[in-house]
């Protein structure tokens, strides 16, 4: 239906972190509102967006408001867009859920684009003893029984190896924004 809004979610990439680029949730909510967005809510202070959008908002949204926090907090951030349902099957498809894997310790990269085979198979299994990785399609999903201190499977890593951007969050974080896509405000008519 033409003009359809959908539900997607916006992963802003290194914000609020450590005391650098900062930007209120308060603010990027109303920037994604004066986007033409509705039913913007946020979660946590690190960039997590939920918003309905027509297919053309969506698609545009992430270069919009990284030039409308640059232009107000002098930061572009970059952000990886995706629908509820993507992000549906992002959670369904974690490979290490089915070994019983420590959620605590999950982690998952979105990454901007699918990497070509060659990039994928560029990638070294054993970089980080005691991490694994997965990749499927435009998730890299982490486990790092260690923590992620300590860690060599690190944005930088993937971004030259596999020549995309990503953003990661934990399990706990994805969870709770698939909570926050299913208690979407209801329209009162």
């Amino acid at each position: 239906m033409p003009g359809s809004r959908e539900t997607h979610v916006a992963f802003f990439r290194g914000v609020n972190v450590g005391g650098r680029n900062r930007l209120p949730m308060k603010d990027l909510a109303a920037m994604f509102e004066a986007a033409e967005c509705t039913h913007v809510r946020t979660y946590v202070q690190s960039g997590n967006v939920v918003f309905d959008a027509s297919p053309r908002v969506a698609a545009g949204i992430a270069k919009r408001i990284a030039g409308a926090v640059d232009k107000r907090f002098g930061h572009a951030p970059i952000a990886i867009v995706r629908s509820a349902e993507e992000l549906r099957a992002t959670i369904e498809a974690n490979p290490f859920l089915s070994r019983g894997a420590d959620l605590s310790r999950l982690q998952v990269m979105m990454l901007s684009e699918i990497p070509s085979a060659e990039r994928a198979a560029s990638l070294d299994p054993n970089r980080s003893p005691g991490d694994e990785f997965a990749l499927v399609g435009a998730d890299l999903y982490l486990y790092q029984p260690a923590g992620i201190a300590d860690s060599k499977l690190t944005n930088a890593y993937f971004d030259a190896k596999l020549k995309t951007t990503s953003t990661a969050r934990n399990w706990r974080t994805m969870l709770a924004i698939a909570d926050l896509i299913d208690a979407k405000p209801k329209r009162i008519t």
